[in-house]
C-alpha cells in the first residue's frame, strides 16, 4: 500500500528543469541530428527552439500528472504489523460488566521506514474503547489507538466491536474441595483432610452468568506440595473456579480470588508376619522339613479400615511335583485396599526331607457358621472326638503343638435335623499334611 503524495508544483519546477527538461532537450538534439540528412521538414521542426520548448513541456506536464496521480510514485512505503495489542477500557467494574471486548487487537502501520522505526519505539501500544454514555445493552463500539504520528496510516482488526453492557450482582456460594494430581502422592501417604479458611465466597456477574453457576471448587494442588510427609501442611493462594451442572467453567469473578488451605496428611501403616502356604503334592515320599522367607514380615500401607482386617500376609507357593530343594524369588501382590507394601519381592527356600505319618487322637470338633437361632451338636461321642492324621518331615512334626490343631465342621446352610457333614481340619504348620480319619460325622441341629 502506498501513502498519497499531496500536489507542490514549487517543489517539481527545479527537480524537472534538472531531471527532465534538460536531458529531454538533449536527446531531442540528437534526434534531430540523426534525422538532419533523411526528413529536411522533420529537421526543421525539431531545430525550432519554440517547438523543442513546447515538447519538453508537454512531456513534463505528463511525468507530473503521472506522479500526481500516483501512476509513478516517487516514495517508498512500507508496512509493519504489531500483533496481540492489548485493549484497555475504562468503567465502573463494581457496577458493570462488560462483554464482547477482545483481550488484545493486531495493527497495521504503514509508512516510511524511518516513520516506522519511530512508531515502534514506544514502550506500549494500548488500544482503548471508549464507553462513555453508553447504557445498558448491545453497542457497536469503535476501537482508538491514541499514540499517533501524522505520518504514519493506523488500521486495527477489528476497528469495531460489538460490546453488551449488564448490571453487575452478586451472591453467595458454598466453596467445595477439588484435589488435584492425587496420583503423585506417595503411594504411603493419605490425604485426611482439606480444611480452607472459608467455606463461603461472593459471586460477582450478569445475572444470567451467575444463575449458570452450580458450584465454586478450590483447586488444591497436590503438586504444589514440596516434600509431603505426615503431619499437618498449609497451602496458600488456592484458586477458585466456578462450573456449571456439566462441569464446565464459569466466568464470573469471584471474592475472594484465592483461599488457604491447611491439610492433614497421615500414613496409615501396619506390620504383618509373611504367612508361606505351600499348594500341590510334593513328589513321593518327600515332606518340608524347612520353609523360610528373607523377609518374615511386611509392612502395608492403606486405609485404616482395610488394615484392621488384615492379620496376616499369606503367600502361596506352587510345590506341586517338587522333589528337591530348592528357591523361590517370589513377587508380592496388594491386597485390595492396599495402597503400597514395604518390600515387593521375596525369596523363599524349601528344604525336603523323607515323608513320615502320625496320628494324634482326641482332637474335638467344634461348628461353625451355625445359622441364627439354631445351636448344633453331635449325636454322640464318635462323632464329637476324632483321630487326626499328619503326614510330614519328622523334624516338623515332632515340633508340632498338637493342641493348636482344630478339627471343625461348617454348618453354613444347614437347616434343623440330622446331617452328615465333612470334617475339616486345620493346623499351625502349612508344610503338613493334616487329615481326618473319618470322612463325615453326625450332626443334629435343633432351635435354640
Amino acid at each position: 500500500m502506498k501513502k498519497k503524495i499531496k500536489s507542490n508544483p514549487k517543489r517539481f519546477i527545479n527537480f524537472f528543469d534538472k531531471i527532465v527538461i534538460n536531458p529531454i532537450t538533449k536527446i531531442l538534439v540528437k534526434i534531430t541530428e540523426f534525422q538532419k540528412n533523411n526528413n529536411n521538414y522533420f529537421e526543421r521542426l525539431l531545430n525550432n527552439k519554440q517547438v523543442l520548448i513546447v515538447l519538453s513541456l508537454i512531456l513534463t506536464f505528463i511525468t507530473y500528472y503521472a506522479i500526481d496521480q500516483k501512476i509513478v510514485v516517487l516514495v517508498d512505503n512500507s508496512v509493519e504489523i504489531l500483533y496481540n495489542l492489548p485493549v484497555e477500557v475504562d468503567y465502573n467494574e463494581e457496577a458493570y460488566v462488560i462483554e464482547g471486548i477482545p483481550d488484545t487487537v493486531d495493527m497495521t502501520l504503514i509508512g516510511r521506514k524511518a516513520d516506522l522505526y519511530l512508531a515502534k519505539q514506544y514502550p506500549s501500544h494500548i488500544i482503548t474503547a471508549d464507553l462513555t454514555n453508553l447504557k445498558l445493552g448491545t453497542h457497536k463500539v469503535s476501537l482508538k489507538y491514541n499514540q499517533v504520528i501524522s505520518s504514519i496510516t493506523y488500521k486495527l482488526d477489528p476497528s469495531v466491536i460489538t460490546v453488551v453492557i449488564y448490571d453487575k450482582i452478586s451472591k453467595t456460594r458454598e466453596v467445595e474441595v477439588s484435589l488435584l494430581h492425587k496420583e503423585l502422592l506417595d503411594t504411603k501417604l493419605v490425604i485426611d483432610s482439606v480444611k480452607l479458611d472459608r467455606s463461603e465466597v461472593i459471586i460477582k456477574g450478569a445475572e444470567y452468568k451467575l444463575s449458570e453457576v452450580a458450584y465454586v471448587k478450590a483447586l488444591v494442588d497436590i503438586n504444589n506440595i514440596k516434600n509431603p510427609a505426615p503431619g499437618e501442611i498449609t497451602l496458600k493462594d488456592i484458586p477458585l473456579v466456578a462450573y456449571d451442572a456439566s462441569s464446565n467453567i464459569i466466568d464470573v469473578e469471584i471474592v475472594p480470588a484465592k483461599v488457604t488451605a491447611s491439610i492433614t496428611i497421615s500414613s496409615p501403616s501396619k506390620t504383618v508376619p509373611i504367612k508361606l502356604i505351600p499348594i500341590g503334592d510334593l513328589a513321593v515320599g518327600k515332606a518340608i522339613s524347612a520353609l523360610k522367607s528373607n523377609v518374615p514380615t511386611v509392612t502395608l500401607y492403606g486405609d485404616q479400615e482395610t488394615l484392621d482386617n488384615i492379620s496376616t500376609f499369606p503367600i502361596e507357593i506352587d510345590v506341586a511335583g517338587l522333589a528337591e530343594n530348592k528357591t523361590f524369588n517370589l513377587n508380592l501382590t496388594k491386597p485390595s485396599g492396599i495402597r503400597a507394601l514395604s518390600v515387593d519381592k521375596i525369596t523363599v527356600n524349601i528344604t525336603l526331607d523323607s515323608v513320615i505319618t502320625k496320628e494324634i487322637e482326641n482332637i474335638t470338633i467344634v461348628t461353625k457358621n451355625v445359622e441364627t437361632g439354631l445351636k448344633a451338636y453331635a449325636i454322640n461321642k464318635e462323632n464329637s472326638i476324632i483321630t487326626v492324621i499328619v503326614k510330614g518331615s519328622k523334624n516338623v512334626i515332632d515340633k508340632l503343638d498338637e493342641s493348636n490343631i482344630i478339627a471343625y465342621v461348617d454348618l453354613s446352610g444347614y437347616d434343623v435335623g440330622e446331617h452328615d457333614v465333612k470334617v475339616s481340619i486345620d493346623g499351625p504348620d502349612k508344610t503338613l499334611n493334616y487329615k481326618s480319619k473319618v470322612t463325615t460325622v453326625k450332626i443334629k441341629i435343633v432351635k435354640n
